[in-house]
């Protein structure tokens, strides 16, 4: 009898500073607004003025020596860049200066639209 006093006070204690320690972490979650529904990921889109240095729909990707990029913080520079769309490799021609849109997919940057 004294083990089972001794059992059902421990067990009671236990429960009791569970309690106090769930409790605790709700506080820490005071400020936040757990009615608010999540962001979705959109893509960033960033646009750049550039002429295309290379253009290989066969390998999806062009090449543009592009002006700096504000959205980026990035300095003009000569990279590739995959392109979502075959379609637009009608407008990717070697020597044009063009305005493209892109997003960042991963680590890869994609031509998402041409003007």
């Amino acid at each position: 009898m004294k083990k089972f006093a001794i059992i059902t006070v421990t067990v009671a204690s236990m429960l009791a500073s569970g309690s106090i320690l769930a409790q605790q972490k709700m506080d820490d979650m005071k400020g936040m607004d757990m009615g608010a529904k999540p962001v979705a990921s959109a893509k960033t889109t960033h646009v750049a003025l550039a002429v295309v240095k290379k253009a290989d729909p066969k390998a999806g990707t062009v090449t543009l020596a592009h002006e700096p990029i504000k959205s980026m913080n990035w300095p003009a520079m000569t990279m590739a860049f995959k392109v979502k769309d075959k379609m637009l490799f009608d407008q990717l021609t070697e020597g044009k200066k063009v305005e493209v849109e892109f997003v960042q997919d991963g680590k890869d940057y994609v031509v998402t639209k041409v003007k």
